[in-house]
């Protein structure tokens, strides 16, 4: 029995450890004005953050096509694989998750395959997708998987600091008044994904302070943390925060750049950290 996984671009995942463990990415899309881009397709991180810059309107993003997965599926199926199991971003914030359902329903009796609400996103997601794809290396079977994915999504916890609120206000999620009045106070908010949705995690007047507050929350967890990720847009200070969570985190840190599907909504010179906690 072979179990391949299969996520989407949403993860954040770094390309090299995809490769590694043989995951499948299908793509959101991202759009500026008239002109739509695959993500990682058609598109780099970095070339996302350049044109971010010289575009006045907020880009969107869309799910991809249930046709994108359907492909990925039968892909993998050719390849040899006999089940599959997906890991999608938060079903309350995409409708990515229900494209995957329907690829599912598409290919039913050619192949099994699982569609799992991850309720996280970036790399609270694709930290799950390396322990399941770990998993499916090793030789697991897919209810072994499936069953691991509900033991560890519960156990993931992801946590940003914005450095703006331009793509807030971008988007019309805040006003330009309240937009301008944070900025001229220095005021950096702070987000947490909890079950599947965006919360307000607090905020602090200066980006040092904020920065200060997440590497507290890791702090916090002192000892109950089994595998982590930093993730940034484009950020010039990551090596120093880096430095300050592994000053209280030993274990290994896996550096991952945001891209353009988080990245639309959490803007430039965003730092996060995605982690598991042990049982």
């Amino acid at each position: 029995m072979t179990v391949r996984i299969v996520t989407d671009s949403s993860c954040d995942l770094p390309q090299q450890l995809a490769d590694q463990l043989g995951i499948t990415i299908v793509p959101l899309s991202v759009r500026f004005g008239d002109t739509e881009y695959i993500d990682r397709t058609t598109i780099t991180a970095s070339e996302f953050w350049e044109k971010c810059a010289a575009s006045p309107v907020l880009p969107e993003t869309a799910a991809p096509p249930p046709g994108a997965f359907e492909q990925a599926y039968k892909n993998l199926a050719a390849a040899g694989a006999t089940s599959i199991v997906v890991l999608s971003l938060s079903s309350d914030l995409s409708a990515t998750m229900q494209s995957a359902e329907l690829a599912a329903k598409g290919v039913a009796g050619q192949i099994d395959v699982r569609v799992i609400d991850s309720r996280t996103a970036s790399m609270g997601l694709g930290l799950l997708v390396l322990d399941c794809a770990e998993k499916a290396k090793a030789g697991a079977g897919v209810e072994e998987i499936v069953a691991l994915a509900g033991q560890l999504i519960p156990r993931t916890h992801v946590y940003a600091a914005l450095d703006t609120l331009d793509n807030l206000k971008k988007g019309g999620r805040i006003g330009g008044a309240k937009a301008m009045l944070a900025t001229a106070l220095s005021i950096k908010p702070l987000i947490a994904i909890k079950d599947g949705a965006v919360e307000e995690a607090g905020k602090q007047r200066t980006r040092t302070k904020a920065l200060s507050f997440l590497a507290d929350i890791v702090k916090k967890y002192d000892g109950q943390i089994e595998r982590m990720s930093v993730l940034h847009a484009q950020c010039s200070d990551i090596d120093a925060f880096v430095a300050s969570v592994k000053s209280v985190y030993s274990g290994e840190v896996v550096i991952s750049d945001i891209g353009a599907v988080i990245g639309t909504h959490a803007g430039e010179g965003t730092i996060g950290v995605a982690f598991r906690t042990k049982s």
